[in-house]
């Protein structure tokens, strides 16, 4: 008897814009930051359970139709990253032509154990479409698009950091739901809605300390002599194969819980952000179910500086634009019972910091970056204002949504609530004994407030 594949490809493609004029974009010192770091990769389940014809007819040419109108306003994700020798730093480069990469694959995998809050990591990851990067040029974006027959479908988005942030990626999944959505009312997409038009003018971002190029040359260095590689790394840790992908919530009521205790206990009385307080928890549940062998951790998290720099950008700047903050930790205090406040305090104090300037010490994050330090790093991915939640291709909201990059980094991922009701999902990629003390450590903490 013949076994079928679970999963198979049903068609490698390429989706181009509808039109567009050769268009060149500079990284800027915020691009150039993340060069070869790992891609980001995000996972969109939603609901289907009409027939797979049905599937195949409507919604797939809806999707890519609906991109190629959307591409039009995003002109760099169609095309490659590439470093003239006769330029100091990479770009991006767009000429007519160029497409995105677009798989089409179906799969007999259990639908909703995929998106349930528990699943083994390696299950989702033949849904991650392959990034194609070379030393002499890289993608942008790559997508992928899974049918489950009679159960849902899975969009898979790989982007290349230096391209941009989560903020803008989640725009532009946005924007192609937008006009997936819209598509019978607005055939040749001219334009998008304000909040969702992208701005790519690079000359916003001030660099007369000329940390781009302290950067670009770090790069150059970084297994050179002039190495302009622009192949990304695979992974900033080992992959667990054995490793166990959870998703975590903090109802409202939770974090209200969470910053009552803090305010009754912390002798300063600094602003207690949802952010802080659910890092802060997390950090103190991981660090007590890992138990590390170190006598400190680095957290590291990122701020959108889009609103503070001087002068302030546009909200819909679409590109990098983000600086990274961090906190150093004693392990033992967080294996005390109050970690949470320890770890809370660390991460008022740094975002008091940005107050001061969110760009004070980032021309040396490139040095911090390419010398690994021995310190165990915790770090975010992803965020609640991000609404991911709501990208809605016309078929309802996501039934859950994924960042899987995080398994290759050990962050764990922030972002809203699939219930709408301002709580927040943590997700993060643990060994299975690990993920089973931090399951208990969650739930009963949270019963002791």
């Amino acid at each position: 008897m013949t076994q079928t594949s679970p999963f198979k490809v049903v068609q490698v493609c390429s989706v181009a814009p509808l039109q567009g004029t050769p268009t060149s974009l500079p990284l800027t010192f915020f691009d150039l930051l993340w060069l070869r770091f790992p891609p980001v990769e995000r996972l969109f389940f939603y609901e289907y359970q009409d027939s797979t014809s049905s599937f195949f007819d409507s919604v797939l040419p809806n999707l890519k139709h609906s991109l190629s109108l959307t591409l039009q306003h995003f002109l760099p994700l169609a095309g490659n990253f590439t470093w003239p020798h006769d330029s100091s730093k990479p770009i991006i480069q767009y000429v007519p032509g160029d497409a995105v990469s677009f798989t089409v694959a179906e799969s007999n995998a259990t639908f909703t154990h995929l998106c349930s809050d528990l699943c083994e990591a390696v299950q989702r990851y033949p849904l991650i479409p392959h990034l194609t990067t070379s030393h002499e040029q890289a993608s942008v974006i790559a997508l992928q698009v899974t049918l489950f027959p009679n159960s849902g479908f899975c969009i898979g988005i790989t982007t290349h950091h230096a391209a941009f942030d989560g903020k803008s990626s989640t725009s532009f999944m946005k924007s192609w739901a937008y006009a997936c959505s819209k598509f019978g009312e607005s055939p040749s997409l001219s334009s998008l809605p304000e909040n969702l038009t992208p701005f790519f003018d690079r000359s916003v971002i001030k660099d007369p300390a000329g940390i781009g190029e302290v950067y670009s040359e770090a790069w150059l260095k970084h297994g050179g002599p002039n190495n302009r590689s622009l192949k990304v790394w695979d992974s900033l840790n080992a992959i667990q194969t054995d490793a166990m992908k959870g998703l975590f919530e903090l109802t409202p009521s939770h974090i209200q819980k969470l910053k009552q205790y803090a305010h009754s206990v912390l002798k300063k009385k600094d602003h207690i952000s949802t952010f802080s307080v659910t890092c802060a928890y997390v950090l103190a549940c991981l660090v007590k179910a890992q138990q590390p062998n170190c006598n400190r951790f680095v957290f590291v998290f990122s701020v959108d500086c889009r609103s503070r720099l001087d002068p302030p950008i546009q909200p819909t700047y679409f590109g990098n634009c983000i600086a990274g903050q961090k906190i150093v930790v004693e392990t033992k205090k967080l294996l005390e019972k109050d970690g949470f406040i320890s770890a809370l305090e660390g991460i008022i104090e740094a975002l008091n910091r940005v107050k001061d300037g969110v760009l004070n010490g980032i021309e040396t994050l490139i040095s911090a970056i390419l010398n690994v330090p021995e310190d165990k790093i915790y770090s975010t991915a992803g965020s609640p204002r991000f609404e991911v939640y709501s990208v809605d291709f016309g078929w309802g909201r996501p039934k859950k949504v994924d960042v899987t990059s995080i398994d290759k980094t050990g962050a764990f991922s922030l972002s809203d609530s699939r219930k709408n009701d301002g709580g927040i999902e943590i997700g993060l990629a643990l060994k299975k004994p690990e993920m089973e003390a931090f399951s208990a450590l969650f739930v009963e903490g949270l019963e002791s407030f």
